[in-house]
């Protein structure tokens, strides 16, 4: 594979920049010709990898991409799973290039080669690194299972429209396992191989006062303030020890062994690197359990976005109408996400004083998972990493959620296998996203090495 990358890295270079430069934001209505234009692209660079066919299916909201190679009807299926969605860009003074060219560059803080631009890691990034092993693995004639491949455009608002249309293809996706590359590692150094994610509950609140926004001479200190009430409310969520203060919140989380514990404990951490990296004199979280067992093994709550009153420029003094926050719970297995949500919104509703109303909206959500490691699929993952890398993969939980995998377990069967090649540095959903060309080759090695390893039948 690494000849094969290296006689055709300008060619991939070329064919990955075609998908970065198409703004297929998904949580902007007026990028609805942008995400079709994307998803034809995508369906165009599987057939020329080697697909069977490569089709542009209609949903409820924006197109999935689905594709196959029949190499034995007897032999095992992977199912290839990513998204062509991306986040939007804002702000966008800081970023360094335009977020829509991209561009390969040093990194400034080690000068490590990267590609720099929205969705260079997720996921445009990583799931091109599956077309690629897939078409090596076929040109050299290494190919021994059938493929599909599923690519969405609605991963970056919850995937609202792939499970009704997952439903009704069930036939079309079956398959034995879910190959995913969506994820983080540890490091480029110690690589790593998420067993499990966090599930997600994603909410917007409004706060309401007064009828109309009012004169802050003449109503303030008589009147109560909807943005003063918020932050109380807000504050009011978490208790001493930076547990979340909804009653029941805990209820269906599983307190891990200390054996359990010390295993994800074999993962390296530096602290001070850590704390260094993100420019924070402190690390904040949840009594009694270390920072990757925080991001890791815990929920948790968080206001992602609050506004209300005047935020332009120069002063207006206004008592404002209206506060509004965004509220996302990261939710651990066993959590359901519509629980959570109905258990938020049942104390929002209580805790609100007489003197303001309260709405609170759902915006998305989805359960976490866990995922055996036992399995030959995670086992020919660990070795083909670790051939690459030089060092066995660490089991470990990423933080994050892809809410569909749970959806994709329950209505077509199958685990999710999560091989992903992102690092920390890589800033998703920041400013100036980048993914390092070492991780975008090795994880090209990685998934060919996956073929050769998993069993075939």
């Amino acid at each position: 594979m690494k000849q094969y990358i290296a006689q055709n890295k300008e060619r991939f270079f070329d064919e990955l920049f075609s998908l970065l430069r198409i703004p297929s934001i998904s949580a902007k209505a007026d990028h609805k010709e942008d995400m079709r234009r994307c998803a034809e692209r995508l369906a165009a660079l599987l057939v020329e990898a080697g697909a069977d066919e490569a089709q542009v299916f209609p949903t409820d909201g924006n197109p999935v991409v689905f594709g196959r190679k029949t190499v034995d009807p007897s032999a095992r299926t992977v199912l290839v799973y990513g998204h062509y969605d991306v986040q939007p860009p804002e702000p966008l003074e800081k970023w360094r290039t335009d977020p829509f060219e991209p561009v390969i560059g040093p990194d400034p803080a080690t000068g490590a080669e990267a590609i720099w631009c929205r969705g260079a890691n997720d996921d445009k990034g990583q799931l091109f690194m599956h077309l690629k092993a897939f078409e090596y693995m076929l040109s050299s004639g290494q190919l021994k299972h059938n493929v599909k491949f599923i690519f969405e455009g609605e991963e970056e608002i919850g995937s609202p429209s792939l499970p009704k249309w997952m439903e009704e293809n069930k036939e079309l996706l079956a398959a034995d396992i879910c190959l995913v590359s969506d994820t983080t590692m540890i490091s480029d150094k110690v690589p790593s191989i998420n067993c499990g994610m966090r599930g997600l509950s994603y909410l917007e609140v409004k706060v309401t006062g007064p009828d109309k926004d009012l004169h802050s001479g003449h109503y303030g200190g008589a009147v109560a303030n909807p943005i003063n009430t918020l932050c109380e409310m807000i504050a009011s969520l978490h208790d001493a020890d930076n547990r979340v203060a909804v009653p029941g919140f805990y209820d269906k989380v599983v307190e891990l062994s200390a054996e359990d514990r010390a295993q994800l404990a074999r993962a390296p951490f530096d602290l001070e690197e850590y704390k260094a990296f993100l420019k924070i004199g402190e690390v904040r979280g949840e009594t009694g359990y270390t920072t990757m067992e925080r991001t890791g093994i815990r929920p948790c709550l968080d206001v992602c976005g609050i506004w209300g009153g005047y935020t332009g420029e120069g002063a207006k003094t206004v008592l404002p109408s209206e506060a509004h926050a965004k509220i996302s719970m990261r939710l651990v297995p066993n959590q359901r996400s519509s629980e959570i949500t109905r258990l938020f919104r049942e104390h929002f509703e209580r805790i609100a004083p007489p003197y303001v109303k309260v709405e609170v909206k759902e915006c998305e959500g989805g359960d976490g998972f866990l995922i055996p490691i036992g399995s030959d699929a995670y086992k020919a993952a660990s070795r083909a990493m670790g051939e690459v890398y030089g060092i066995e993969p660490v089991p470990a939980r990423g933080g994050g959620s892809i809410a569909v995998l749970a959806e994709m377990q329950k209505i077509l069967g199958i685990d999710p296998l999560l091989m992903g090649f992102g690092l920390e540095r890589d800033t998703i959903h920041s400013p100036n996203e980048s993914y390092l060309l070492s991780q975008f080759f090795a994880g090209m090695e990685s998934i060919a090495l996956f073929y050769k390893y998993y069993p075939a039948k």
